[in-house]
């Protein structure tokens, strides 16, 4: 896991976003065509941002949402189809296709079914990921599933996870967040050919540590990235601020 630490959440994004770029540049030049997957959160808002400004042939790019709550309508401000509807599909021209979560499906295992047919079999080429307080992967709380070869599942949301959820700004009270989601799995996660995962602010110091120079545990999902042969980890100060180890 390469580590790299920015004075500023811009400076953090911009770089994670040129990663990005350059990932899915190369791989359009190869093969024509790339894959990509996308996380949403507070940590994102940066890269995002960068990244619809950079030169990509976003016809040959296809993409996949990370994960999106169970039974929250896309139009809540905290709808992560309308946070990637905004900040990103609707600010790149002429993208492939989006293949976001219906978190509204009447069978959240049948939506899980159709996610997990149409992404089986492809090549991930890059996969913009962040780590959760709880140090958790997309919605994959402790103890995560480090098995599970299916490609979406339905999870259960720990009150860790929900309470970061009311203290980013998403929800006005704590029943108010939802209590399950679709998430795309960690095995899944890994078998992307590149990771990059951007992380910000003073409360994700402990989860970063454990990721980074703890055990790999499913009780911290995000440890498993000690495993993945290219993921580049991208830092604000806070962030990095409990790390024993030089970059």
């Amino acid at each position: 896991m390469r580590r790299h630490i920015y004075d500023t959440k811009l400076g953090m994004g911009q770089a994670a976003a040129i990663r990005a770029a350059d990932g899915l540049r190369s791989t359009i030049a190869e093969r024509g065509e790339a894959n990509l997957i996308l996380a949403t959160g507070m940590s994102q808002f940066e890269m995002l941002a960068v990244l619809v400004t950079l030169e990509v042939d976003w016809s040959r790019v296809t993409a996949f949402h990370l994960d999106e709550y169970i039974g929250l309508p896309a139009s809540h401000p905290a709808s992560f189809r309308r946070y990637l509807k905004e900040r990103f599909v609707d600010r790149v021209p002429g993208l492939r296709v989006f293949h976001f979560v219906d978190g509204e499906h009447p069978s959240p295992e049948a939506e899980c079914r159709r996610l997990s047919n149409l992404i089986r079999d492809l090549p991930i080429d890059v996969a913009c990921i962040g780590i959760g307080e709880n140090g958790h992967l997309a919605f994959n709380d402790p103890p995560a599933d480090f098995d599970t070869e299916e490609p979406y599942v339905v999870v259960d949301l720990d009150e860790a996870c929900r309470r970061q959820q009311l203290g980013e700004g998403w929800f006005p009270t704590l029943e108010d967040v939802p209590r399950q989601a679709i998430s795309m799995s960690i095995r899944q996660i890994m078998k992307s050919c590149a990771i990059v995962c951007t992380v910000p602010d003073a409360r994700k110091a402990v989860a970063v540590k454990g990721a980074v120079e703890g055990p790999v545990t499913p009780m911290l999902p995000s440890s498993i990235l000690q495993e993945h042969p290219s993921c580049d980890l991208y830092l604000d100060h806070d962030a990095a601020a409990l790390l024993s180890e030089a970059g």
